[in-house]
């Protein structure tokens, strides 16, 4: 005896029962017993009407398994016939033969619950499967690209009754069962059909509606019971339940439109002001007074809306919403791709967020994550027995660094989950980016492994082609189904090609990550200013390799965590006014350099302390001058980046820059030009970055006339001492850094400034 237990319900298998006399019973006593302890792979065969001959006489016959049904009848739809069932096992088995009735007809089954209520409903095992063929043999092939509209759980109306579908994955399971809180999580009584060779097993249940929990429960080939969640489900009860929640995601009417439409007339025009605020949503602003709860969805859109408004940032990137059982995996191991997670609301609440974000203007990018999975039992892991949505070689499935698995990329199937999901967000919640996250990892085959740990291909090389050809295929139907939708990968190799076209033999993502630039630049920074004049060139190396990719520069959540300090404490100094503006200076030279920006929460005010999931930015900082400074010329740096599309719109032109003083390592001092390719428009970037004043300090400029200062981080208002050029510098027939003319600069301490040439003189 085999038992089995679940939410503190309790049933057995492998059990003899004791059956009706076989001249009562239709049904073959082994066919009843699999019913009964729950090993019934084709409950179609069974249940239902059937035409069946009995002696002379043809006509129907009707089982039902009811769970809690004392007595149960057939009653005709369009008729006031009714025929009474037998029940043959007390666990509910009910079968009728109905003589002279030539073909199946529609009917309901009247039931009386042990309690002695009575309730009519249509038989789930009356109705045709919900999937086509086509469905199927898309969805085998790797081409269903609405697969998420297709499996899962999905509110349906057939032939005139609502209910809903379920459909699940499973090909190598014996028996699939659909368990929820309407039939007591009891596998037998809702048994699914498994729909030829595709793996695929189906379900439609009558009368179901939306906030029905649910999940699968699966007999393996081992004997093993497994209950899993929905890897299609659109929305999760929190743990330690766990269990998929019947949601209709397309109830949200959009008012998006124009947004939608501006977007998709700017697909071609990757070259335009894109800064990125990089946000968890958990963390962001909690409620200090209702328990230090986080913001809800609808509460979190207004407030996110009006600060990153009043930053000047274009678009948010937050950091992964699917679902996720762990508070402390930041959403990094998913457990639910298709469902935004429950922390915030519903599905309708996450898009009246992103609706309100675009009518706002303010784009979305949401960190989408295919690189790995959690071994959670009840996710994906060993889903059905098998390693099915993984590699079953560690080798290739287990990743090293998270403790999590691998997708198994060659896999049509595993391919068409995860392109459907990133497809699924795009579509039912208007996303405006995904940022991929971990794709070094994907495309080395031994990324973090040691010689033997790991497979080559089958030219015996390192690189994944199966992930290669996955990201190369997801990038292009991204592009062709939602133009003016950005991919972006976070990739830290020198991998060639991340962000140039498919057609042109590229990865085909829209830009990439700048990760060198990223930690020479902070190495830098680092330093006391005393040590900079050795390490000029991790401030300049960056320029050999700009252009090779469309690069984003960021500073994200990954370097203020685990030790690392905030942005503000990472800084090479003492006090807090120092470290400040250093931090100051290198934002402004960050905003200047060339690439799309990225900033992480907090960082924009010089947060002191690391950042912590579980709490709110310190966000009473900002009333003091060191971090309301910093977050004023962060606000500056947007406005002037997004109105001057020399800055803007020439991120990705190697001719828009070129470097007018880097060779002066004693001094730290560092300047580089910005123009467009004809040099109509020009702008001087001018980074010092030691403490001391440097007076009368010559910078060569291409042009003759008044260079107006517009940007200063040593300002008063940023919280610097004042020091500058009042206002601007006229250009002397002095010759300086191979040019003909320079201008004649006071470089205050720990600063950047910035000039734009305004007319000959």
């Amino acid at each position: 005896m085999v038992w089995l237990q679940f939410r503190g319900l309790e049933y057995h298998g492998l059990v003899k029962h004791t059956l009706p006399s076989p001249l009562r019973v239709i049904i073959q006593k082994e066919t009843l017993g699999q019913f009964l302890n729950a090993t019934a792979s084709h409950p179609h065969d069974y249940l239902g009407m059937h035409p069946h001959k009995k002696g002379r006489s043809q006509g129907v016959v009707v089982r039902a398994f009811l769970r809690d049904a004392a007595d149960c009848a057939v009653t005709e739809f369009s008729g006031d016939q009714s025929w009474p069932m037998t029940r043959l096992d007390a666990a509910g088995f009910f079968e009728v033969f109905i003589p002279r009735r030539p073909g199946v007809f529609r009917y309901r089954l009247r039931v009386t619950r042990g309690s002695g209520e009575t309730h009519q409903f249509f038989d789930p095992y009356s109705f045709l499967p919900t999937l086509s063929d086509q469905d199927l043999y898309l969805f085998n092939e790797g081409n269903e690209l609405r697969l998420y509209e297709k499996l899962g759980a999905h509110r349906r109306t057939i032939d005139g009754v609502p209910g809903v579908s379920f459909a699940v994955w499973a090909p190598n399971a014996r028996r699939v069962s659909v368990v929820g809180n309407f039939n007591g999580w009891d596998g037998r009584f809702h048994p699914m059909r498994p729909l030829g060779a595709s793996g695929v097993w189906e379900l439609f249940i009558p009368g179901l509606q939306n906030g029905e929990l649910y999940k699968f429960e699966l007999w393996d080939v081992r004997g093993h019971i497994r209950i899993k969640t929905d890897p299609f489900g659109t929305y999760f009860e929190a743990p330690p339940g766990n269990a998929a929640i019947v949601h209709d995601v397309r109830t949200h009417v959009w008012g998006d439109a124009d947004w939608i439409a501006r977007r998709a007339a700017g697909a071609s025009q990757l070259d335009r002001p894109i800064s990125i605020y990089e946000v968890h949503l958990g963390s962001w602003k909690r409620k200090p007074e209702d328990g230090n709860r986080p913001l809800s969805y609808r509460e979190l859109a207004p407030e996110l809306a009006d600060y990153v408004t009043s930053m000047g940032f274009t678009h948010i990137e937050v950091m992964p919403l699917a679902e996720h059982p762990f508070d402390g995996s930041w959403g990094y191991q998913v457990t639910g791709f298709f469902a935004p997670t429950r922390r915030f609301g519903n599905p309708d609440d996450f898009a009246w967020f992103v609706d309100y974000l675009h009518q706002r203007g303010i784009g979305i990018i949401l960190d989408w994550v295919p690189a790995h999975f959690p071994r959670d039992s009840f996710a994906l892991a060993e889903f059905d027995g098998t390693h099915l949505y993984e590699h079953a070689d560690p080798r290739q499935g287990a990743h090293m660094d998270w403790g999590t698995l691998i997708f198994n990329y060659s896999r049509n199937e595993v391919r068409c989950f995860l392109i459907a999901n990133a497809l699924s967000w795009l579509d039912r919640y208007h996303i405006d980016g995904l940022r991929v996250d971990a794709v070094a990892s994907m495309l080395y085959l031994d990324y973090s492994r040691k010689e033997g740990e790991w497979i080559p291909n089958r030219y015996g090389g390192r690189e994944n082609l199966e992930a290669m050809d996955f990201l190369k295929l997801t990038n292009d139907l991204v592009h062709k189904h939602y133009p003016g939708v950005l991919t972006i990968a976070e990739e830290s190799t020198s991998f060639a090609g991340i962000s140039k076209p498919t057609k042109d033999g590229g990865i085909g993502f829209d830009f990439k990550w700048n990760m060198g630039w990223m930690h020479d630049t902070l190495k830098y920074f680092s330093k006391d200013a005393i040590h900079r004049k050795w390490h000029q060139n991790d401030l300049t190396f960056g320029m050999l390799y700009q252009y090779a990719e469309n690069f984003i520069s960021v500073f994200s959540h990954d370097e203020v965590v685990h030790g690392k300090g905030s942005m503000l404490m990472k800084m090479g100094a003492w006090h807090i006014p120092e470290k400040a503006a250093n931090l100051r200076a290198l934002y402004a030279h960050m905003w200047g350099w060339p690439g799309k920006k990225l900033l992480f929460m907090g960082s924009e005010f010089g947060q002191s302390s690391e950042w912590a999931y579980a709490g709110s930015l310190d966000w009473h900082l900002t009333q003091y001058m060191d971090h309301e400074g910093i977050r004023l010329l962060v606000r500056d740096l947007n406005r002037l980046y997004s109105a001057e599309p020399v800055l803007s719109c020439n991120d990705l032109n190697p001719h828009g820059f070129r470097w007018l003083a880097c060779q002066d390592a004693e001094s730290s001092v560092l300047a580089f030009l910005r123009s467009d390719p004809f040099e109509q428009t020009l702008f001087a970037v001018v980074g010092h970055f030691t403490p001391v004043i440097r007076r009368n300090y010559r910078i060569g400029v291409p042009r003759r006339g008044l260079w107006k200062e517009v940007l200063n981080t040593n300002s008063h208002f940023y919280g610097g001492s004042g020091l500058g050029n009042d206002g601007g510098c006229l250009a002397e027939e002095v010759a300086s850094d191979g040019m003909s003319q320079s201008l004649c600069l006071t470089l205050p301490p720990l600063s950047t400034t910035i000039f734009k040439w305004s007319a000959e003189v």
